[in-house]
């Protein structure tokens, strides 16, 4: 994932945590407007999240930012 997806990724899962408190989940659809701009971007996150970590469709979002945070 490149740098500014990861920063999106990173600022919502923290409005989103300051807004509902820590144990507040989210989807990766979150990190995209409601529109298909960026099919390549919205594949690519989806990939990480379903196949490569196998995760559910709602995860906390204190547990993706610190996944993200720690693909640095």
């Amino acid at each position: 994932m490149n740098k500014e997806i990861k920063q999106r990724i990173i600022s919502v899962c923290n409005n989103k945590i300051a807004k509902k408190g820590t144990n507040v989940g989210v989807s990766f659809y979150a990190f995209f407007a409601n529109k298909n701009d960026n099919p390549k971007l919205l594949m690519e996150v989806a990939e990480w999240w379903i196949m490569t970590n196998k995760l559910n469709h709602f995860e906390k979002a204190i547990k993706i930012k610190k996944m993200i945070e720690e693909l640095n």
